[in-house]
């Protein structure tokens, strides 16, 4: 069976620095997030958005525990990796809205959004495709004698997919130094986890390949980071891959802030994990034990609102990209 890890334990406190970090990270989530599905909604960006909205623990959770030459794949949900791993608003806005100033110079879109240069490999439209790229990184820093860590995140409907069964196959078999971060929100796009799977714990399909599975509450970005912490020590250790469960919530529908008017929850489900919200829960610690004041936090609040605004508006005025350069690494065979 997968450990569950505790909330805290004395030996394992957690520094002023990083509760601020963890703090910045999950802000900068929320708002790029609720900011882009406000955009959405009045039409102004094109493509589909599927938002992180309540997931924001896991995302800063796992970053604030990596270093920068770690490599992670993504999901198609993946702005909240991209943003907390330090990819710029900029750079993020202007992708949305598809401009050449983009990360991915206005070809990738919200679900391709990537920065290799800050080890961010990729969200993905296919579900569990990152898993076995994540492998892939982590092979390739081990040939090349390095000691980076990948870090793969998948839902729990990925994990009845092909592509995480044969990653995981392989990262154990080879000792890979891969963590597997399930972000398990309880549904499978529409399809609750008790619909898909007998399992009550997705980390317990980590003993079938030799690996640990941890579980973790996924709205404690505290408890986050301390099990992320641990499992990617035990990654570049050389001990092999693991695999981390985080029980987390998404707030809005799977796609855009509505939907489909497809009602598959509860309102009453809904307002029992907001109640439980990541921010807020850290917040009421951060002001309780001393580490922040009030005043700290809501000025981090704003100087992330004042940053967005000034990003939107630099994605808006920003150029199209030039239909000569339409070819522009594309490859054929």
């Amino acid at each position: 069976m997968a450990q569950k890890k505790p909330a805290d334990t004395a030996e394992h406190r957690t520094s002023a620095q990083v509760i601020k970090d963890l703090h910045e990270r999950m802000v900068r989530i929320r708002l790029f997030e609720t900011e882009a599905g406000k955009l959405m909604e009045a039409g102004r960006l094109p493509g589909f958005l599927h938002l992180y909205v309540g997931q924001e623990a896991v995302a800063a959770g796992v970053m604030a525990a990596l270093r920068d030459d770690d490599q992670i794949t993504s999901t198609h949900r993946g702005h909240g990796h991209a943003v907390a791993k330090g990819v710029g608003f900029r750079e993020m806005y202007a992708e949305l809205y598809g401009r050449a100033t983009g990360a991915c110079l206005g070809r990738g879109g919200s679900m391709h959004i990537n920065d290799v240069s800050l080890g961010m490999l990729g969200a993905n439209g296919i579900v569990g495709a990152g898993v076995p790229i994540a492998v892939g990184a982590a092979f390739a820093a081990r040939y090349k004698g390095e000691d980076s860590v990948a870090v793969t995140f998948f839902g729990d409907g990925a994990t009845n997919i092909g592509a995480f069964h044969e990653g995981a196959n392989m990262a154990a078999v080879l000792g890979l130094p891969v963590v597997f971060v399930c972000e398990n929100n309880g549904y499978a796009e529409f399809t609750p986890q008790s619909g898909h799977m007998l399992l009550t714990d997705v980390a317990d399909r980590a003993a079938a390949y030799g690996m640990p599975g941890v579980i973790v509450d996924g709205m404690d970005a505290v408890a986050v980071h301390r099990a992320a912490t641990d499992a990617v020590a035990h990654a570049r250790s050389g001990a092999g891959p693991m695999m981390i469960e985080a029980k987390t919530y998404r707030y809005f529908d799977h796609q855009g802030v509505k939907g489909l008017r497809h009602p598959y929850r509860s309102d009453e489900e809904v307002a029992e994990w907001k109640a439980r919200d990541p921010i807020d829960l850290l917040e009421a610690r951060a002001v309780a034990d001393g580490t922040a004041t009030r005043a700290e936090l809501d000025d981090t609040w704003q100087r992330t609102r004042d940053e967005i605004a000034e990003a939107i508006a630099y994605a808006e005025s920003s150029p199209l990209p030039d239909t000569a350069d339409l070819l522009h690494n594309v490859y054929s065979g």
